[in-house]
Parts: C-alpha cells; sequence; structure tokens
C-alpha cells in the first residue's frame, strides 16, 4: 500500500467535492447509494469500526481500513477524521487498486 499516493488522491478527490466526512454525511451518502468507496482511520475507536463496517456490510459498499485519523484529516484539508467516503466511481477504483497492491 503506498499511503503517500493514497493521501495524494484524497486530496484530489476532496478538491473535486467527492468526498464526503462526518458520521452524517457518510451516512447519508450510503444510504442514498452515493458512496462507492468507504475508508476507516486504524486508529478510530472499536464501536467506529463496527458502526461503519456494519454500515457497508448491509449497503454492499466497500469499506477499508486506512491509515490514521490525523492522515485522513489532512489529506482533506480538515482536522482528523475517523472515516470518510468517496462519493465518485473513478476516485474510488483508484484508491482500491492502491489498497490492494
Amino acid at each position: 500500500m503506498n499511503e503517500h499516493k493514497i493521501i495524494a488522491l484524497l486530496g484530489l478527490a476532496q478538491k473535486a467535492g467527492k468526498v464526503a466526512s462526518g458520521e452524517f454525511a457518510i451516512e447519508k451518502a450510503v444510504r442514498s447509494g452515493k458512496a462507492k468507496i468507504i475508508l476507516v482511520a486504524v486508529d478510530a475507536t472499536i464501536n467506529s469500526k463496527k458502526n461503519y463496517r456494519d454500515l457497508a456490510d448491509y449497503y454492499e459498499v466497500v469499506c477499508y481500513e486506512v491509515l490514521s485519523k490525523e492522515q485522513i484529516g489532512t489529506a482533506i484539508g480538515k482536522s482528523p477524521r475517523a472515516a470518510l467516503t468517496i462519493i465518485d466511481v473513478g476516485f474510488g477504483k483508484a484508491i482500491s487498486e492502491l489498497l490492494r497492491t
């Protein structure tokens, strides 16, 4: 996994308006079918990880545990985030491919 490339892609996705972060925004994107991939911080609480994993499983959205809360927040120019979702097919595929290698 190449963290630098993932962070760069997250920054581009944020600038393009293709990222939803924060619990309410993530749930809204997933429930509406817009979410393509969910990224959960490795240092998120066990309860947060379970909630996002359950949400992803129920709505059949790919979910990965990657980066720290600090890294995720910094990548999108915000405060530390426990999770975010990508709402664009292209960015979602690119990040998924990086995470699989």
